[in-house]
């Protein structure tokens, strides 16, 4: 959400970001009936904003959920909370934008103007789930019906919604993430001895996988090491499995970072390893070619979409196995060809030409002010919900 703010907002005579925060809690019906009503009283007493990335405004709006909510009652909490936010008014822009269909989008479409071009980016890698609720797949299908348009981040996301909402085919796009190719590496990478692991400590990352594949090279070469970045239920497990495997003092386990320490991390390091069961694009893998890393990660959807054409440049694809071996043998074979097999330069070149902030930009700026008249100010409120 950061990056599509920071790419698209320069573009706009004035862009809002509406970031509704879900707050999940362990509460009775009673008790969230009265929380509810507690943060509708008190939203529109505290209208405090403050300035964010590309010169736009951020106003931050908790949303308390109840935790075990249904998609479609998590959908409810942020509209009803978004339209205390607002004072029961309309959101005050000429193009509205929302991050994901649900929640973000269903709250969004309760409060555009009934003139304002409406557009959502998904990019769930749940979205299987929410659609499987019957309630929240008429939710999204409402959605949709309002939509100048919606853009899906990779080929995947589109095809489950062309599959889900035929009749709505034509309003189904893609367009990429935004990622920033700005900030050059220090120094090139020369040897792949420092890994870097960015994402959840879960088992749909694979880590578990990682770590083990993570043992078997280091004993082989005792100088590398591993960072891992993110959190998740499987933090406790890894790092006593680490311990078993003898490699504790050479993982490193960082928790959860910002955005920006993330990407100085994969300037640091040498080696993005992504073992994941499915992605829907793969952010984090072109961040890691932007910050001018090679990468060794899963065909798992989004992966072998975004870095067609350029796989062995930007480094190594490798099968989806539940076991460390394809892991291992994918780290060998790029460890063989490196460096002199890998142009990290020309796979730079070929994802900032599609995935750069200009050509996301330009993307979505052709989108949204194709029928604004040339005199109205371009004000897009942007509505994004909590990843």
């Amino acid at each position: 959400m950061r990056a599509m703010v920071e790419a698209t907002a320069p573009g706009c005579d004035q862009a809002t970001v509406y970031h509704c925060d879900a707050w999940v809690s362990r509460t009775t019906r009673y008790e969230d009936e009265l929380l509810q009503q507690a943060q509708k009283t008190l939203l529109p007493r505290a209208n405090t904003t403050c300035p964010t990335v590309g010169g736009a405004t951020l106003r931050y709006i908790p949303v308390p959920v109840q935790r075990g909510s249904s998609f479609a009652r998590l959908s409810e909490y942020h509209r009803a909370i978004l339209g205390a936010a607002l004072a029961k008014k309309p959101i005050d822009a000429s193009v509205v934008h929302a991050h994901v269909g649900l929640p973000s989008g269903w709250a969004a479409l309760h409060h555009a103007r009934p003139d304002a071009r409406f557009f959502v980016t998904e990019h769930a890698t749940f979205l299987d789930r929410i659609l499987a609720e019957p309630d929240a797949r008429i939710m999204y299908d409402k959605v949709l019906h309002r939509c100048d348009a919606l853009f899906a981040v990779g080929e995947g996301l589109r095809q489950l919604l062309i599959e889900a909402f035929p009749h709505h085919r034509d309003r189904i796009r893609i367009v990429p993430n935004p990622i920033s190719f700005e900030i050059p590496r220090p120094e090139p990478v020369t040897q792949l001895r420092r890994w870097l692991f960015v994402g959840g400590l879960i088992p749909r990352k694979g880590v578990q996988w990682l770590l083990e594949a993570f043992a078997e090279c280091y004993a082989d070469d005792p100088k590398l090491t591993l960072s891992l970045v993110g959190e998740g239920a499987l933090a406790d497990s890894l790092k006593e499995r680490a311990v078993e495997l003898g490699v504790d003092q050479a993982v490193f386990f960082r928790g959860a970072v910002s955005p920006d320490e993330a990407l100085r991390l994969m300037r640091e390091h040498d080696l993005l390893v992504h073992p994941s069961r499915l992605e829907t694009f793969g952010m984090t893998i072109v961040e890691a070619i932007a910050a001018g890393m090679p990468v060794l990660v899963t065909r798992c959807g989004g992966p072998e979409e975004t870095l067609a054409g350029i796989e062995k440049e930007a480094g190594e694809l490798i099968p989806v196995e539940d076991n460390a071996d394809s892991i291992v043998a994918g780290y060998r074979r790029l460890r063989a060809r490196f460096p002199d097999g890998v142009d990290l330069e020309r796979a730079r070149r070929v994802l900032a030409e599609k995935y750069g902030y200009p050509a996301v930009a330009r993307a979505h700026h052709s989108a949204w002010f194709l029928s604004v008249p040339n005199d109205a100010p371009a004000k897009p409120g942007l509505v994004g919900g909590a990843i």
